[in-house]
């Protein structure tokens, strides 16, 4: 499992790197488009629907794994430390389990969105032209795809290791 965990890490990563960078020409076009309407009097055409459609949509969800993987999505850390380590471990497994229903879920919905917009050739208007929208469609069900991937062999690495100590927090490791 500890293989598989670690052959994971590479999407993970590059999943976030595409949203950082996403992030950073998000500011880039924005800024663009302000300074040319507002100097100019000319914006950049386009640019709502370039950043709702795209930009917005690989810094929302392209880090998802990343957060499952980091543990550093919104937890409760108050009430599972007072807990014995082996209610607390079988707790978060059953947390796992249930965001991986969640995920499941939402995969089919959004996969299913995916094609019906793939197969109509979704597009917007954004002034006098048309940007297609369909391939960021397929963002959120790929994400969450990856999300769950390692969600199920963390998970079942969790089970075969069974109950392990807490990690210090990195903000008691400096008190």
């Amino acid at each position: 499992m500890d293989r598989l965990l670690k052959w994971l890490e590479w999407p993970i990563q590059f999943f976030l790197w595409i949203a950082l960078i996403a992030g950073f020409l998000m500011l880039l076009h924005v800024s663009a488009d302000v300074t040319g309407r507002y100097f100019f009097g000319r914006p950049i055409e386009g640019t709502t629907e370039i950043v709702s459609a795209y930009y917005m949509v690989i810094v929302a969800y392209l880090p998802w794994a990343y957060l499952a993987k980091n543990d550093t999505h919104i937890s409760v850390d108050i009430f599972t430390r007072l807990m014995p380590l082996g209610f607390a471990h079988w707790l978060d497994i059953a947390v796992k389990v249930v965001v991986l229903l969640y995920l499941s879920i939402f995969i089919y919905q959004t996969g299913s969105q995916a094609i019906n917009q793939t197969r109509i050739h979704e597009v917007w208007q954004a002034g006098t032209s048309f940007i297609p929208v369909w391939p960021s469609r397929w963002l959120p069900p790929v994400a969450a795809g990856l999300m769950a991937l390692y969600l199920i062999v963390k998970t079942i690495d969790d089970i075969i290791k069974g109950p392990q100590p807490p990690a210090p927090h990195p903000v008691e490791e400096g008190a």
